[in-house]
């Protein structure tokens, strides 16, 4: 049993400096949504993809471990939580105490990660409506009025108000 908990204990630890990584990159994403820095902002997407990758290998791993706790304790493994484990580690207190630092700092991590990843959604959401905005001013501008200009042979030179048209028309 002693070896469980210790093995549960490192996988927890491992997590914890997984989800710590995450959050950095997280936190790196922020002034790159800000600034529209795509090149940048992929990279990080690129490694924010392999630490998940790691983080399910360890949950993976986190699950058999407590699935093997469950089976030495004769508990069923969908309701052993680690509150739980915490509390029955009564009579060992200094692993009982490992387990609930490490539950904590996981705990905090996934939250400053969550609140990150909120913030980074608000500006991603407010970005898309900016271009979402710019893009239905320049439909609206092409679609300004004609002028009454004529050309000499009494034809409307087919002007739009305040429209120089000129630039990439992706339609030709």
């Amino acid at each position: 049993m002693a070896s469980l908990m210790e093995n549960l204990i490192e996988v927890l630890e491992q997590e914890c400096d997984e989800y710590d990584g995450l959050l950095e990159l997280s936190q790196k994403k922020t002034p790159l949504i800000v600034s529209g820095d795509l090149d940048k902002l992929q990279k990080i997407t690129d490694d924010e993809q392999i630490v998940v990758s790691r983080l399910s290998n360890l949950e993976k791993k986190r699950v058999e471990v407590t699935a093997d706790i469950a089976n030495v304790l004769n508990r069923d493994v969908e309701k052993l939580t680690l509150s739980n484990l915490i509390d029955m580690m009564a009579a060992r207190p200094a692993e009982q105490a490992k387990l609930a630092e490490v539950h904590d700092r996981l705990g905090s991590a996934v939250r400053n990660l969550q609140r990150i990843n909120e913030q980074n959604r608000e500006l991603l959401t407010n970005a898309l409506e900016m271009v979402e905005f710019e893009m239905n001013l320049m439909q609206s501008m092409r679609a300004a009025p004609e002028t009454a200009n004529y050309t000499k042979n009494a034809y409307s030179s087919g002007d739009a108000m305040g429209i120089v048209r000129s630039g990439f028309d992706a339609k030709q």
